[in-house]
């Protein structure tokens, strides 16, 4: 009697490990991911950038910062004590994104940032956007709750105004942090989607969701290609990623066919790649590794 107790404890134990061990989605290879991302560093992608504005191309610097997190899902920000949140705590990827260039003699500067959750299948937990510029600032923030986001909005411009909305469907800016995790999370066909946040402070189209075709093309030489349609809006996003963990990203287009057939075409080029924990070389001497970063002071 006493053995079968003993034996029956050490199934409940280890059940219990495994059941509250974490699940990776499916596709996600936990060894090989973790060997990757868990190395207390970041992967900082820097950009060549045409960026489309006004009517002219304007030649910036993008960069892709990809890292994973801590994250409070209830309280949907970044954990100072990940050990003492209990389940609240959950693994994300968070993509930040940031594009800088000039329209004439003042600047652009626009973040995006978002948090995808690594071991639940569900749709990113936060997306951020900002835009600065001389003429004001716009903001925008979804958080994902009860089974849609909820959309605060605010703008400078009057006809835009400050707006609280909810959306029931998934969003364009998460498909670079699901490339990263696996391409084969991304489903093929039809689809409803929240287009980028920028291209939406950009555009001033109305924030809401818009029908989508998805679809993958290989181009060879250890390469894909992510394909974003809509036919409503005209516009067509492009990602080209390696086909092979970790799946960097490479390149990305996002291509605008105006109403009289011409195309505006705003294009990223991967120029550079390094592994940091940027956040402790906040330092003056460390000022220098921007160059190796390939980043001007």
């Amino acid at each position: 009697m006493r053995n079968s107790r003993n034996i029956l404890l050490i199934f409940l134990l280890a059940f219990s490990i495994y059941a509250c061990g974490p699940k990776g989605r499916d596709g996600v290879e936990e060894e090989q991911f973790a060997g990757y991302w868990y190395q207390g560093q970041a992967e900082i992608n820097v950009f060549d950038l045409e960026q489309v504005r006004y009517g002219e191309s304007r030649n910036g610097t993008a960069v892709l910062i990809f890292v994973t997190e801590d994250f409070s899902k209830r309280k949907q920000v970044k954990l100072d004590d990940p050990s003492g949140a209990g389940r609240d705590a959950k693994k994300v990827m968070k993509l930040n994104m940031t594009r800088e260039f000039v329209t004439g003699v003042y600047p652009y500067n626009t973040m995006l940032s978002v948090f995808t959750p690594i071991y639940e299948e569900l749709n990113s937990y936060k997306i951020v956007s900002s835009v600065t510029e001389w003429c004001g600032q716009a903001f925008t923030q979804m958080n994902w709750k009860n089974s849609a986001y909820k959309v605060q909005l605010f703008s400078y411009f009057e006809s835009e105004g400050d707006q609280e909305l909810k959306i029931d469907a998934k969003a364009e800016d998460e498909l670079f942090n699901l490339i990263r995790l696996n391409p084969d999370l991304i489903a093929e066909g039809d689809a409803r989607l929240i287009p980028g946040l920028t291209f939406q402070r950009f555009s001033h189209v109305e924030l809401k969701d818009y029908r989508a075709d998805i679809s993958k093309n290989d181009l060879g030489e250890n390469s894909s290609e992510l394909i974003v349609d809509y036919p409503q809006l005209r516009r067509t996003l492009k990602i080209q990623y390696k086909k092979f963990f970790p799946y960097e990203i490479l390149a990305w287009e996002e291509i605008q066919t105006k109403s009289n057939g011409d195309q505006e075409v705003t294009k990223a080029t991967r120029r550079s790649l390094n592994m940091l924990d940027y956040w402790n070389k906040n330092e003056k001497l460390f000022e220098p590794l921007r160059n190796d970063l390939g980043i001007e002071k």
